[in-house]
């Protein structure tokens, strides 16, 4: 998680979108109940994955760094906590905090270890599109579900593993959809010359097959309740297939904390 972790702060100098601050704008509408999240791509995420009411609701944005979902969740009236492996994007949150006057906590970590929140700390933990830069997802979903109280909701958004079976070449330079890779791949995979030409020094990826994800999830013992999937935003493979999925899971009543 080291390269990553500078991988990302690099990112925030390169102005990657999941980077950029939300502005005044966006926070003056969540304030007046006007808001907006999203888990995959730029499809907002239901308000029905949410509770009625924010106000007092405690919120882990789990590796969601960037000062976008945090703040407008914070300016909704959520508690919000952000956790993120990135200083820089930890930052973002913390920029816009203070100047919007916002009551953010931020916590620098690994995604698989949350054990500095204790036992049922958060009634929802929001995870976008961000398990795809970590190895391993079982260690995830069980402190996940520890740190939700009974009756709390795991919002999940991540990419389809079909995605990775194509040539990042091909695709990128050509939009033409090569199939190369097995299923699990990981871009470490590749030779050093072949992932700096086509991911230059970004984040190292991981394909996370739907049995981590979603069985990974009902084996921490979570109810799904929800799943939707949306086109990739960015890349050509959205003619023909969805790049992302999200889940909404819950930590059912009775479950010990």
């Amino acid at each position: 998680m080291a390269h990553n972790r500078a991988a990302w702060d690099r990112e925030v100098d390169n102005d990657n979108e999941w980077t950029r601050p939300v502005g005044p704008d966006v926070i003056a509408h969540a304030r007046a109940g006007e808001w907006s999240v999203v888990l995959i791509g730029h499809q907002p995420v239901p308000r029905g994955w949410f509770p009625a009411d924010l106000v007092g609701t405690a919120i882990l944005c789990l590796a969601s760094g960037g000062g976008q979902q945090g703040p407008v969740l914070a300016a909704a009236g959520a508690t919000v906590t952000v956790f993120d492996n990135s200083p820089r994007q930890l930052a973002r949150d913390q920029e816009v905090a203070a100047r919007e006057r916002l009551a953010i906590e931020t916590v620098l970590g690994d995604m698989r270890d949350l054990s500095v929140f204790p036992d049922a700390s958060f009634d929802v933990v929001l995870n976008p599109v961000s398990n795809v830069f970590c190895p391993e997802l079982a260690p995830v979903w069980r402190e996940t579900f520890r740190v939700l109280r009974p009756g709390g909701g795991l919002l999940a958004g991540f990419m389809n593993p079909d995605i990775f079976i194509f040539d990042a070449a091909a695709l990128d330079q050509r939009g033409e959809l090569v199939a190369r890779h097995r299923i699990p791949f990981s871009t470490f995979d590749l030779p050093e010359a072949e992932r700096l030409s086509s991911y230059g020094d970004g984040p190292i990826e991981y394909s996370h097959s739907l049995a981590e994800q979603i069985g990974g999830q009902l084996a921490a013992g979570f109810r799904l309740t929800h799943f939707v999937e949306a086109p990739h935003h960015a890349d050509a493979t959205a003619r023909y297939m969805p790049g992302y999925f999200a889940t909404r899971a819950t930590k059912p009543h009775g479950q010990p904390d």
